[in-house]
């Protein structure tokens, strides 16, 4: 029989992972749906296909969108809620003011479920398909999607604001953030490897294409400067690539920009600045397999942070309020 202390020491233990994890991660899994809602993926995914051929930008933006989900009080659903009287949402906090979109596709698609399968599927597990899927459309990898997330019913703007690293982030601050939600620095240079899709406001790069002219190539400086106007309130939402050179394509040259000092927002560029980083930037930049399988391996885990589940929650009709 184990020692009263080392039977309190594997509870402590046992709690402290619980914790760590979110309490409800264990209890996702990818056949959620199997029975309840069969033809899950084949509703979801001819609504993003349709939107990402309209836009291919949209895939990126989708993807952002369970990005900035599941970095606020865990993957809930809750960047999705419009303003109550009760709460004020994260749609205007500072990451996603004139830069979050895609909540009309959202909406189709979620209409498209319930659908196929009333009150069902949950707004934060549609979330995680469609970053699946779009990923999927722009070239990138597949996987298994875990699921049986239920939707938060407030939001928080302020939580919001604290939880997402700011473009203007350094190293330090990147790595504490992603630990702090239980992913690793690997975790933190793969997943940035999303950045390979998508554009960026004037406002996020301004800075960098100014200030920070030894670790920019002067070219790229050029050529975004004159987009983007040094003086702040003109040409705020001016866009310019992430990736320049395949910005609606998903692949590993976005690691390769950063090796010729080519990443367009200072917390890009901080990902190979001669700190702890470097060599997981030049290892993904050289081996497209190797930034693929270690991307999905960081969406997996960040989809496990914090989901609300069992009696959690709930599964709301409209993805922008709470039933």
């Amino acid at each position: 029989m184990a020692s009263s202390s080392t039977t309190v020491f594997a509870t402590v233990v046992g709690l402290a992972l619980l914790l760590f994890v979110g309490s409800g991660s264990a209890q996702l899994n990818t056949n959620f749906y199997s029975k309840s809602c069969p033809k899950l993926f084949e509703t979801i995914y001819p609504v993003v296909q349709a939107a990402v051929r309209r836009e291919a930008r949209m895939g990126a933006s989708l993807l952002r969108l369970f990005f900035h989900d599941c970095f606020v009080n865990g993957c809930d659903g809750s960047i999705l809620l419009d303003d109550t009287s009760s709460f004020t949402g994260e749609k205007n906090a500072n990451p996603n003011r004139n830069s979050a979109r895609g909540f009309d596709v959202i909406d189709s698609i979620k209409s498209a479920v319930e659908k196929a399968c009333p009150g069902t599927v949950s707004c934060a597990d549609v979330l995680a398909v469609t970053a699946r899927d779009s990923t999927v459309l722009l070239g990138g990898p597949s996987w298994n999607v875990k699921l049986g997330r239920r939707d938060a019913r407030t939001a928080s703007q302020s939580a919001a604001n604290n939880g997402i690293p700011p473009p203007t982030s350094n190293l330090t601050r990147l790595v504490s953030r992603f630990n702090a939600l239980g992913l690793s620095a690997r975790d933190l240079v793969a997943l940035s490897g999303s950045h390979t899709v998508g554009q960026a406001r004037c406002t996020s790069f301004r800075a960098r294409i100014y200030n920070e002219r030894n670790t920019l190539d002067a070219s790229l400086a050029r050529t975004r400067q004159s987009n983007c106007p040094s003086r702040s309130g003109s040409g705020d939402n001016n866009l310019a690539p992430l990736d320049a050179q395949s910005p609606t394509t998903f692949d590993n040259s976005y690691f390769g920009n950063l090796v010729s000092r080519r990443g367009l927002l200072h917390s890009d560029q901080q990902l190979f600045s001669g700190g702890s980083t470097d060599s997981i930037v030049r290892s993904y930049s050289g081996s497209q397999g190797a930034f693929r399988s270690d991307f999905v391996s960081g969406m997996v885990k960040m989809g496990d942070i914090s989901p609300l589940t069992g009696s959690q929650g709930e599964i709301r009709r409209n993805c922008r309020r709470p039933n």
